[in-house]
């Protein structure tokens, strides 16, 4: 079905869905398109503002939850809110994420991009995950970049310790989001869980991501660059999202797969499956960082929960 559209998007009545990033671009998209098609979305953003903001533009049912991927604190007090509020979660899309930033830390101290793109995100499913296994065929959808295919991992220098070079940094927090994404599936079948894994990326889309990096650096030269950029070879945020939202709600989706743009580079181009590096198919590498995930944010991901019977 490489024709793929939002046309094809099933009733998702009775289904909840959280979606990181949720402000802007990507995440709005998908949540505009989720809650047109039926789902209860909960918009996860940093800013309550321009949260509030996007979560005016979709038609549905839909609820704001103030969520920052930077702060481990915050994470746990977002998955608690959920969760009080939520007895099951249908699906998680993990999409928020910053791109090539100059050298920053999170709250508790790791390399901006690694800490948001891949350990919030790892803390966030973990949390959720009680709730998540709660709901039949429950899905988390994990967004990636082709840029991965550059990435290298280090489980041992995850704090990013030697030289910093932003685009090392976001092609590494992109290869994790895929290790992350296939070791998730491999531990849910292992311990029997009705749950699927599944990546997507968005090839070139016009989103704020591109520009974020130079704004904080100050730089005028490169806001204007990454603006120009956009214009010439970007997508819509719309196109964009449909590989997401592929991943997120086609029933024959399976279980580790990877969707995204079939055309040159996986840039543009109908919605297809996409190939991943062999390093994010790499089963050592993927729990080497697993176990240092749970190291560095202190969740360890509990699969006892089970659905209970009707």
């Amino acid at each position: 079905m490489s024709s793929w559209t939002t046309r094809d998007i099933p009733d998702l009545s009775g289904r909840t869905a959280v979606v990181t990033g949720a402000n802007s671009g990507l995440g709005l998209q998908v949540s505009i398109e989720l809650a047109r098609h039926s789902a209860h979305v909960l918009l996860a953003c940093r800013d309550r503002a321009r949260g509030t903001s996007a979560l005016r533009q979709v038609v549905g049912s839909a609820e704001l939850v103030l969520l920052d991927l930077a702060d481990l604190a915050a994470v746990r007090a977002a998955a608690a809110e959920i969760g009080r509020a939520h007895d099951r979660l249908d699906l998680l899309v993990c999409n928020a994420g910053v791109m090539a930033t100059p050298y920053r830390t999170t709250a508790d101290g790791f390399e901006l991009q690694f800490g948001t793109n891949h350990l919030g995100h790892f803390a966030l499913a973990g949390l959720l995950m009680p709730r998540l296994l709660a709901a039949p065929a429950a899905r988390v959808v994990v967004v990636s970049s082709t840029m991965h295919r550059l990435g290298r991992m280090s489980p041992d220098d995850l704090g990013l310790n030697r030289r910093y070079q932003k685009w090392f940094a976001y092609r590494r927090s992109k290869l994790a989001n895929l290790l992350f994404m296939n070791e998730l599936q491999h531990r849910a079948d292992a311990a029997g869980a009705d749950l699927s894994s599944v990546g997507a990326h968005p090839g070139w889309a016009t989103t704020n991501l591109q520009v974020t990096g130079p704004r904080m650096a100050g730089s005028g030269v490169g806001q204007a660059l990454a603006t120009l950029g956009n214009r010439l070879f970007g997508q819509s945020a719309q196109t964009g999202a449909l590989p997401l939202l592929r991943a997120a709600t086609d029933p024959d989706v399976a279980p580790a797969s990877y969707y995204g743009p079939g055309g040159p580079g996986g840039q543009h181009g109908p919605r297809a499956l996409a190939s991943m590096s062999a390093a994010a198919r790499d089963p050592a590498t993927a729990r080497a960082l697993w176990e240092e995930s749970e190291r560095l944010t202190g969740v360890a991901y509990d699969w006892s929960t089970r659905r209970p019977a009707r």
